[in-house]
């Protein structure tokens, strides 16, 4: 082996954690990093405090996970820690705790408990003015600390973790930081993230695979935000596929759930509709929803493998993968976003475009659909109603055909044969829905 004249360098702290403040984090996706880790500790309950008082506001998210060590608790905050993550743990990079709370803050504090008793506890400070000051990689020891004595009240029942956030410069308005707009900007930003992180989280608080979490924010109780409608009588979903992608040496398995929602009248109750429309309404909302280990990473668009139209508005995939495949994914640090690998776009364009010719067909149907005898006042179905069975039985056969000539490859064939029986028999092509 060549012997190479080398230096170990250090890279400033001063500069570097400035420079990594800035790796692609809001205020909600920090929170939801965060929570990742509570998670990854075996967390039943994880509560989110988001208090103003002025430019000593302050954050704090409480678990009542396993909880670390002072040893532990000193690793977690070394920038690329040393832990190595098991097969379905949240964490990648060992980075999350400190880029996603200094990119919000410029001081976090963490209080620590693995036993029973709150009198035993590891506390430790990362604060970036400290850093600058030094230009050293530092991890103090607060001393007394009222924010610390709370904290240590709040683990008095057990086990856990609180990770405060102080000096919030990224959170608070520069100029009045202070005043009522400080204020408010910081109640929305309360709303926001508990949006958020029941949009992420939403298999965690609906108990799915066995693991039955809650959140609060401020006190109140994060809802699930489900995608997918499962509520709903009127859903569609097609069969379910799975994929074994293979990259290099890394083989992994990818699986894809296809729901068509409701169209408005068909939806079991107004309320419902506007909740599904989503945080970026239904337009946008339409697409994949790509879950890495239950937790959902990235949401709405179709990933490049074709547009957002109108007409497919109600087209939503779950994509999910494992850990194992997260170099495939070339999931990012913020964990908010991901690249499709070529192969598996391959794949998935068939039973994408699949799912949306028949949410295509849903949005088309005409009002004839919602009616079960002659149409008059008392005959039409109120708009909440569930669609007329021998309608839906018709529709189902016509999407079948029109899925049937996707998978032989003569979707252009069976366009024509569409197009003639529309001109020789239009109450044939109407009732299989395939009117427009």
């Amino acid at each position: 082996m060549p012997a190479y004249r080398s230096s170990a360098i250090t890279p400033s702290a001063a500069r570097l954690t400035e420079s990594l403040r800035d790796i692609g984090y809001d205020f909600s996706s920090a929170v939801a990093d965060i929570v990742d880790n509570s998670i990854m500790a075996g967390a039943a309950r994880v509560d989110i405090l988001i208090e103003f008082d002025g430019t000593d506001s302050w954050v704090s998210v409480t678990d009542d996970g396993c909880g670390m060590t002072a040893n532990g608790l000193v690793e977690a905050l070394r920038y690329g820690t040393r832990r190595t993550y098991a097969r379905g743990d949240l964490g990648r990079y060992g980075l999350g705790l400190k880029t996603a709370s200094l990119s919000q803050c410029r001081s976090v504090t963490v209080v620590s408990s693995r036993s029973e008793s709150a009198t035993r506890t590891a506390v430790r400070m990362l604060d970036l003015d400290l850093i600058a000051e030094w230009d050293e990689w530092l991890v103090v020891d607060p001393g007394p600390d009222p924010a610390v004595e709370q904290a240590r009240g709040r683990l008095a029942d057990g086990p856990g973790t609180v990770v405060i956030w102080r000096k919030l410069d990224r959170v608070l308005p520069e100029k009045r930081p202070d005043g009522g707009w400080a204020r408010r900007r910081l109640a929305a930003m309360a709303a926001k993230t508990a949006e958020h992180l029941g949009m992420v989280f939403h298999r965690f608080l609906e108990g799915t695979g066995g693991r039955d979490l809650v959140i609060t924010v401020n006190g109140e109780k994060v809802q699930p935000w489900n995608p997918f409608g499962p509520g709903e009588p009127a859903r569609a979903e097609l069969p379910p596929q799975r994929f074994e992608v293979v990259v290099g040496d890394v083989t992994g398995t990818v699986s894809l759930q296809r729901y068509v929602l409701p169209s408005r009248d068909h939806f079991s109750s107004p309320a419902n509709f506007e909740l599904l429309s989503g945080p970026l309404n239904w337009n946008r909302q339409q697409g994949l929803y790509i879950y890495r280990a239950m937790r959902l990473v990235q949401w709405g668009g179709w990933s490049g493998i074709r547009g957002i139209d109108e007409h497919t508005k109600l087209a939503r995939a779950a994509l999910d993968f494992d850990t194992d495949l997260d170099a495939v994914f070339n999931i990012n640090v913020a964990k908010m976003r991901v690249t499709i690998p070529p192969q598996l776009r391959g794949m998935l364009e068939r039973p994408i475009n699949e799912l949306c010719g028949r949410a295509d067909d849903t949005y088309r149907k005409t009002s004839r659909r919602d009616v079960t005898g002659p149409v008059g006042d008392g005959d039409r179905r109120p708009p909440w109603a569930a669609p007329d069975p021998a309608a839906r039985a018709a529709d189902d056969a016509g999407l079948a055909l029109r899925a049937a000539a996707m998978h032989a490859g003569e979707y252009a064939a069976f366009q024509r044969i569409v197009a003639t029986l529309r001109e020789q028999a239009p109450g044939v092509a109407e009732t299989l829905g395939l009117h427009s």
